[in-house]
């Protein structure tokens, strides 16, 4: 079976919308762009960290997709936070 594989326009918005809800969660707004850019970043993050420990964050989907994002980009964003103090 051949998994789906999202196009430039779905991490766009994924990005968008993980970069928002991470921004909600850590009380930190980065802007229309700026969410995006954490949430690509973030996406980008969270599947690396998911991929070290032996989760198959590529082939996981929308929704899976979404939670690997959030995960990054809270992190990303706590780390920003941290740097900024």
């Amino acid at each position: 079976m051949e998994t789906l594989s999202l196009g430039i326009i779905a991490w766009i918005v994924i990005g968008g919308l993980a970069g928002w809800i991470a921004g909600k969660i850590k009380d930190s707004s980065q802007g229309f762009f700026g969410n995006i850019l954490v949430g690509i970043v973030g996406g980008l993050l969270g599947g690396w960290l998911l991929s070290l420990l032996g989760f198959d964050a590529a082939g996981g989907g929308f929704w899976f997709s979404l939670l690997t994002a959030i995960l990054g980009s809270v992190i990303l964003l706590s780390i920003l936070n941290a740097i900024k103090k």
